[in-house]
């Protein structure tokens, strides 16, 4: 592969993602939080993703995912930031404010604070929604284990990554 500011592994996959969707005739949106735009990011570094990448938003704070993505703030009182109604109101908005045909959404805690004996550092969530698809909302919760060391943070957010390009796979 071309010179990547990504690891392989990231490169490899984005690759796939602008590859299959276009082969589908799909273009792809993403609302990120724990990611800060590294899943958008990692698509718009291979060639071609114009073709697939509709737009990306990086909803960091509460005020941002409500703002931009219409989450309500019910939703955010009742279950958190880091809850799978969180994360498909997030893929719902996005979907609703792009021409995508399928968004995902990541929201987590990626420490090394910020966690809570209910989500300690690590739990991500994600969900993916596809225009026109019938039937219950997709959404994942997990746990991936950055370790105690100063790169926990960033492994955490590589494996959150991968995670969502994985789920932006026709």
């Amino acid at each position: 592969m071309p010179l990547s500011l990504l690891p392989e592994e990231i490169a490899e996959l984005a690759a796939r993602v602008v590859a299959e969707n276009a082969a589908a005739g799909r273009t792809v949106a993403t609302a990120e939080s724990c990611t800060g735009g590294l899943v958008a990011g990692a698509i718009t570094e291979i060639a071609g993703s114009s073709a697939v990448l509709d737009r990306g938003f990086v909803t960091y704070s509460n005020a941002a995912k409500m703002e931009m993505l219409g989450v309500k703030s019910d939703i955010i009182e009742a279950f958190g930031a880091v809850s799978i109604a969180c994360a498909w109101a997030m893929a719902k908005g996005a979907l609703d404010r792009s021409k995508a045909d399928v968004a995902v959404a990541i929201s987590g805690v990626a420490g090394p604070g910020g966690g809570t004996p209910q989500k300690p550092v690590g739990t991500v969530v994600f969900a993916r929604v596809v225009r026109g698809a019938t039937g219950e909302p997709e959404g994942e919760l997990r746990f991936f284990d950055g370790g105690d060391g100063p790169g926990g943070r960033a492994e955490i957010r590589r494996q959150a990554t991968l995670c969502a390009l994985e789920l932006l796979l026709p």
